[in-house]
């Protein structure tokens, strides 16, 4: 098969012909149609996540896949239904099954868990070994694309458990102004889960591109506002013009640069909400004092489960969900690398095979 691999940190991957993956009982050989490219590629390869968990290369990325069942192990359960050419998409967090957060369901959280994308398999290959539990099937009637599918499984995961955190903690509703701070392959997304689950929060869009405001205004965003070169002063005269208030009372964070962090904490309210799903950065300086005194809460949101994928799969079945992608061939990878490395790249580039 072919497989584009990582022989170290700060390398171009090497796109070579590999053996097809062997099956363990209780696995599945997906055959991948589609791999997202995420920021998260990018910061594997060039060392981001070196301090918290040594790699073994070489390492297959793509962590956002949608394929096809290709092979079944032999002690793979009839009751959960899976044959053959069926179409599924992949849940990202592998756990121990074990751990209490196992047990909740919440196994992208395990501290002993596994990650495809993040070792020898992932979706810049053209098939992958799979625990059953991990699949989730995707009803072939409402006609969804692979390269659609694959980037719902983080990108369009991610934002909507961080939104449904802000939900659940009350910080959504009528007369409240919800904010998405970067509008990339996330933020797409995120700016629709706003308006679902929103409870008609007032949504406002904020980032640096013109081009993604766009995109997130023509996907439901109330107002956008551009951050480039502004102050948080500027912002906020802009979003009170806009919004008839110079604060805003929830926030979910995809791109997670300090700047942009900072800015956020800058405009919210008392008792307002935060919730982080973005990582362009690695360190957070916030001024102790407002946080505490206004009583900020700040939720850390990491990818989904099984149940968050399962809904977001069947708003998209339900076609309730709007795509940004750039559709991109296997042997373009190193030259898309170098695009998301740079932001540029409007949506979610993904490799379709």
């Amino acid at each position: 098969m072919r497989a584009a691999r990582m022989h170290g940190y700060h390398r171009p991957l090497v796109l070579e012909d590999v053996r097809e993956p062997e099956i363990g009982a209780e696995e599945v050989l997906l055959h991948v149609r589609a791999a997202g490219m995420c920021r998260t590629d990018v910061q594997l390869i060039d060392g981001y996540f070196r301090s918290y968990a040594e790699m073994t290369f070489p390492v297959t990325p793509g962590h956002e896949i949608a394929g096809e069942v290709h092979k079944i192990g032999s002690s793979v359960p009839r009751t959960i239904g899976l044959e053959e050419g069926d179409q599924v998409v992949l849940v990202g967090g592998w756990g121990d099954g074990t751990c209490r957060h196992c047990q909740q369901g919440d196994t992208q959280i395990c501290a002993h868990g596994r990650w495809p994308g993040f070792g020898p398999y992932g979706g810049y290959a053209e098939f992958v070994p799979v625990p059953y539990r991990y699949l989730i099937k995707v009803d072939k009637r409402f006609n969804l694309k692979p390269e659609e599918l694959a980037p719902l499984t983080d990108a369009g995961l991610t934002p909507y458990r961080g939104i449904k955190k802000l939900r659940d903690a009350g910080a959504l509703g009528p007369n409240r102004v919800l904010g998405v701070m970067g509008v990339g392959g996330l933020g797409s997304y995120a700016v629709q889960y706003a308006k679902l689950l929103g409870a008609g929060a007032t949504v406002v869009a904020f980032a640096r591109s013109a081009e993604k405001l766009a995109v997130a205004k023509e996907f439901g965003a109330d107002h956008v506002i551009s951050t480039k070169g502004r102050s948080l002063d500027d912002v906020r005269k802009e979003l009170n013009q806009a919004t008839g208030r110079g604060e805003i009372d929830a926030v979910i964070d995809c791109a997670g640069a300090e700047e942009m962090i900072q800015l956020g904490f800058g405009l919210l309210a008392i008792g307002g909400h935060y919730s982080s799903v973005g990582l362009v950065g690695d360190r957070i300086n916030l001024p102790l004092f407002p946080f505490v005194a206004r009583e900020y809460t700040y939720h850390g949101s990491f990818w989904g489960n099984h149940n968050d994928l399962s809904e977001v799969i069947s708003l998209a079945q339900q076609g309730r969900i709007r795509h940004s992608t750039k559709v991109i061939r296997f042997e373009d990878i190193n030259e898309n690398i170098d695009l998301i490395r740079m932001g540029d790249v409007v949506g979610r580039a993904v490799i379709k095979y």
